[in-house]
């Protein structure tokens, strides 16, 4: 037979265990649900339509939308990551942000975080005269992370800026996440 305290300790142990487990569920939900800032960054919604890659993270700040999605399995060479113009204008999802996307020169060797790949600049047409974008691929293994992001990232200070906020423990942490879930 068990004691009355060892009944009260027991009894005070296992609402422990369930507020803590609500608590945890309810702060789960409350990060995915709730407005989310970053250094002027905000989270919106993915834009693009479901497509044969899983749906990626979305952010508006500084003027410019940042959209990025892992494609996992997409790498042509394991070996070398992206290094050719021709790779970042078939693996990036510039043509889901205008498919009438013309490039501005060639592109530009790149690093995000210990990730090399390479960048493209690219005129968007059907979104106005002057509406720029580039186009970053860098390799993760035999995985490819790709990044869009729109606005005037010809002035180097928001390209920078950008490139910044990729770097960041928010986008890095989904990243992560996601190449981690394959």
């Amino acid at each position: 037979m068990l004691s009355r305290r060892t009944i009260v300790y027991a009894s005070l142990a296992a609402v422990f265990l369930l507020a803590t487990a609500a608590f945890s569920t309810y702060v789960r939900w409350d990060v995915a649900h709730r407005p989310w800032e970053y250094d002027g960054w905000h989270r919106i919604t993915w834009p693009f339509p479901q497509d044969g890659w899983n749906e990626g993270q979305a952010w508006r700040g500084h003027g410019l939308e940042l959209y990025v999605r892992p494609k996992l399995g997409f790498c042509g060479n394991c070996d070398t990551g992206v290094v050719e113009d021709s790779e970042v204008d078939r693996v990036t999802d510039i043509d889901l942000v205008d498919p009438l996307f013309t490039p501005l020169g060639s592109g530009r060797r790149v690093q995000v975080t210990d990730l090399l790949g390479r960048s493209r600049l690219y005129k968007l047409r059907s979104r106005g005269p002057t509406q720029l974008a580039e186009a970053i691929a860098v390799a993760y293994r035999c995985d490819l992370v790709v990044a869009v992001v729109v606005g005037n990232v010809a002035d180097e200070k928001l390209r920078r800026i950008a490139y910044r906020f990729l770097d960041a423990d928010p986008v890095q942490d989904w990243i992560n996440a996601q190449l981690g879930e394959k």
